[in-house]
């Protein structure tokens, strides 16, 4: 009976603030799925208005997943993992203007096997707002709590997927708060807070995990990756005794290896190393994810000609920037009126990561989240991990080594995993009692990888939700090279 009344007062607090759409400017015709957007309060006063996009399960709504994502920066928008990443929509770059952006339906996406809820968090991403100009002063446990605060209010809203497997999942920046939104909720399980969330795990892709240690690994990524020779990597580590982040003024050997380094680095893409470095593009907005987690620090470049090149992913994000900013967006997308004239920016450049700078609205107040995971492994919990492995922002050998430090059992070692026979990364798994790791590495893959390799990686989230694997075609390959053996010595 209590529970009947909790849930009737929060979901009075919520239900008048969503709204399913089903038709979006760009698009011809009705969408194919549910599409519901809305916005929750949440804070201390209620002054922060949380904005999320939530699409329905194309399979089995009623029992497929639960997926809350969001994205890294902190301060960039979901709206990105929607139409670039992970969602059924996108922005068909080939034949929109900046006047007419064209929408069209992605064949295949993670909607297809999951129910998604995109959320723009904290206030100030995206078409989230605050109502107050203290709603906009956060950090790392704040947003998380307001996050988590959310998820509670929205489940309560919404009773008939209470019970579907929850998993949490992001990239980027939201790899020091999905571990610790993990937490909370294992935590208030503990302790009987309503609403009883059923949590089984969460995925992260390409995270900033370990502040130090995610900017160490810059250089050795580097190094394996030939951009920087055998002399000066080793004169480097050895000069800085392997800590490039906390940098002695008066080791002016270390200093003085480091600028020979960002002279190497400067004009390499750190989201791709072998993508064009489109920073001074001809765009409306420069790479997203240069403020995301930064190129080397101190970095000086001489000033490029500004050349519409068409060869840059950039140039194709002027056009969502275009359509998220359009008043006929807006109507549609049911964005509060409260939220005015603000123009949508993918990410807010005053709450967004810099490794040696602060930001003006956040405090990054957790520089390590390992801890997180090293507590969620005495959970009952799945975890997946990947990483693009041409990313030199937050490279996959940091990521290997914090999860070293985890100290889990090893059930599968270094493998190939496979899309259509062919090789899409590599992965091993881990385990410990009944919290198990898969860490995968997505060839050819950047930062974040579901944009640059987006059919391997639906076909590696897929395979992980519904098996806990993601090697099912290196089985099968393994078990016709085996009949094909058979069938050789019978001959």
């Amino acid at each position: 009976m209590l529970l009947v009344v909790f849930i009737v007062i929060i979901s009075a607090e919520v239900i008048k603030s969503r709204f399913l759409v089903k038709t979006l400017p760009g698009l011809v015709g009705d969408l194919p799925f549910t599409l519901e957007t809305g916005y929750v309060r949440v804070g201390k006063y209620d002054d922060v208005q949380l904005f999320y996009c939530f699409i329905e399960s194309e399979g089995n709504p009623k029992d497929d997943p639960l997926i809350l994502w969001i994205s890294g920066g902190p301060g960039c928008s979901s709206m990105y993992a929607l139409f670039y990443e992970i969602g059924p929509l996108t922005l068909n770059s080939e034949i929109s203007t900046v006047e007419k952006p064209i929408l069209e339906i992605v064949p295949d996406s993670l909607t297809k096997v999951a129910n998604i809820i995109f959320l723009d968090q904290p206030a100030g991403s995206g078409f989230s707002y605050g109502n107050t100009p203290e709603a906009y002063i956060m950090n790392d446990t704040l947003s998380v709590i307001h996050t988590y605060d959310f998820l509670k209010k929205w489940l309560v809203d919404h009773i008939g997927f209470l019970s579907n497997p929850l998993y949490l999942g992001g990239d980027s920046y939201s790899g020091i708060l999905v571990p610790m939104i993990a937490q909370e909720i294992y935590d208030g399980i503990e302790v009987g807070e309503r609403p009883h969330i059923n949590i089984k795990g969460y995925m992260l892709g390409n995270p900033l995990t370990d502040v130090r240690g995610d900017y160490n690994s810059k250089i050795e990524f580097a190094h394996n990756m030939a951009l920087l020779s055998d002399a000066i990597y080793e004169s480097t580590k050895e000069n800085c005794h392997g800590d490039y982040f906390n940098v002695d003024p008066n080791n002016t050997l270390c200093i003085h290896d480091l600028q020979v380094i960002y002279k190497c680095l400067e004009r390499i893409k750190p989201a791709h190393i072998l993508e064009p470095n489109c920073l001074y593009s001809n765009t409306l907005r420069s790479d997203p994810f240069r403020s995301d987690l930064t190129t080397f620090e101190n970095t000086s470049v001489d000033i490029l000609p500004q050349v519409q090149t068409r060869l840059c992913r950039e140039d194709n994000y002027i056009y969502f920037y275009a359509w998220a900013n359009s008043r006929d967006v807006r109507e549609a997308l049911h964005i509060h009126e409260e939220f005015g004239d603000t123009e949508w920016v993918q990410c807010n450049n005053t709450s967004k990561f810099n490794f040696h700078k602060k930001a003006i609205s956040y405090t990054y107040n957790i520089p390590s989240s390992v801890g997180y995971h090293r507590r969620l492994a005495d959970k009952k919990c799945r975890a997946l991990i990947y990483s693009g492995d041409h990313d030199m922002a937050v490279p996959y050998i940091s990521t290997l080594n914090w999860i070293k430090s985890l100290n889990l059992s090893l059930v599968d070692g270094w493998r190939s995993w496979f899309v259509n026979k062919q090789v899409a990364g590599y992965t091993k798994k881990y385990s410990k009692g009944d919290y198990n790791l898969t860490f995968a590495t997505v060839k050819g893959g950047g930062h974040t990888a579901p944009e640059y390799k987006h059919k391997e990686c639906l076909s590696m989230l897929k395979m992980w939700i519904a098996n806990d694997t993601i090697n099912h075609d290196y089985k099968e390959m393994i078990l016709k090279k085996s009949e094909e053996d058979l069938l050789l010595r019978s001959i």
